[in-house]
């Protein structure tokens, strides 16, 4: 395994959409999406079901090198063959593509800073971050989106809203205008945002008024797993913990797994397989064990999210509260084709440490709830022993 979980949106034909699609909630909006229809079953024989199909990472090489050859373009050679794959969350990058989606791995992205999620057929911002367009733009958390340029949004894909927010799908569109039709209450009205090269902290920490440690892991980037266990440590000792994982779209399933070693004494975090091969991914030893816990999902937690919060679940370690996660269970690698360009392509699926799979099913919450989630996450904790009010 590469060591990253893609954070993962299906992919489209269309050249110069994959970066866009594939890493949408990192770039612009974290995408708190609906819940995928699946079956309440969730048991182990219900789990062995065929796997998704696999994008044959031979095919799509030799496709590109025989474009090479006879003087076509292999990175359209390769998108056919994708295409071809029936490989839903496979993505083609040119190199500039993929440069960019090398720094979005680092926490940095072109856009203008607003977070989104579909609710009933509808595109609503949940946060925007500060000193970006957004923001300076008088945009907040709550407002619906209603078009961008001109493109009206209801009952889109909150990916395809992503795409038209990002523009071109490269580093290139920043400095070019995106123009919003927002509504707050009964006020309807426009903006024109500039977009710009950002830097996001994927983690942050507060503590409520009830003493209560909240910890938002919004995707994981490079050294977020770090910082979640440098948050852990600083928290007061007889602090309950919060981990919100809502509108997480996964990142790099390394930071997952330290994230995993600060509340795990080691032992399994997920299992894996690469083209027929299984593997093992482990905790460190030394976690808060003791500490109570409880993890915050919804329709938008997936991969690497999912990975964390499976083996938090499974484990006993924490107590889920929120909505069904996402289901995005897949695992891709990169293969670099003859021209610089690269295929992302699945190759292998992912387990929970007792055996269940998450790809397309998601994760059932151990207690259901909405807005009210984060104050339902504080009862748990006061059951669990946490501080007291």
């Amino acid at each position: 395994m590469s060591g990253r979980d893609l954070f993962c949106q299906p992919r489209r034909i269309r050249r110069g959409a994959a970066l866009t699609l594939v890493f949408a909630s990192v770039l612009v909006a974290g995408a708190a999406t609906g819940n995928l229809p699946v079956s309440d079953r969730e048991t182990a024989a219900d789990d062995a079901r065929p796997a998704a199909p696999v994008g044959r990472r031979a095919d799509v090489a030799r496709a590109a090198q025989e474009a090479m050859t006879v003087g076509t373009s292999p990175l359209e050679a390769a998108e056919r063959a994708v295409s071809r794959s029936g490989d839903r969350w496979a993505a083609v990058y040119s190199p500039d593509e993929y440069e960019e989606f090398e720094d979005a791995l680092d926490g940095r992205y072109t856009g203008v800073g607003l977070w989104a999620r579909e609710r009933d057929g509808r595109i609503e911002v949940t946060k925007v971050g500060s000193g970006t367009p957004a923001a300076e733009a008088g945009i907040r958390a709550g407002d619906r989106l209603r078009s961008v340029d001109g493109e009206e949004v209801d009952g889109r894909p909150v990916t395809e809203v992503v795409s038209l927010l990002r523009g071109d799908g490269t580093g290139e569109s920043a400095g070019t205008t995106v123009r919003l039709g927002l509504e707050r209450g009964t006020r309807t009205w426009n903006e024109t945002l500039r977009r710009a090269r950002l830097s996001r902290d994927t983690v942050t920490v507060r503590e409520t008024a009830d003493r209560i440690t909240v910890i938002e892991v919004a995707a994981f980037t490079k050294g977020s797993g770090d910082e979640v266990r440098t948050a852990v440590r600083r928290a007061p000792a007889d602090a309950g913990i919060v981990l919100d994982l809502r509108g997480n779209p996964g990142g790099l399933v390394t930071e997952a797994v330290t994230a995993a070693s600060a509340f795990l004494d080691g032992g399994l975090v997920a299992t894996y397989d690469v083209e027929g091969e299984q593997r093992a991914l482990h905790a460190e030893p030394g976690g808060d064990t003791s500490r109570p816990l409880v993890a915050l999902v919804d329709g938008g937690t997936m991969s690497a999210a999912e990975l964390l919060t499976g083996a938090l679940k499974d484990r006993g370690r924490a107590v889920v509260v929120g909505s069904r996660t996402f289901g995005k269970g897949s695992v891709q690698m990169p293969t670099e084709l003859p021209d610089g360009s690269v295929a992302e392509l699945t190759v292998g699926h992912y387990r929970t440490p007792s055996g269940r799979s998450v790809d397309g099913r998601g994760l059932t919450p151990d207690l259901e709830a909405d807005d009210e989630a984060l104050e339902r996450a504080g009862t748990v904790l006061d059951g669990l022993g946490g501080p007291s009010r």
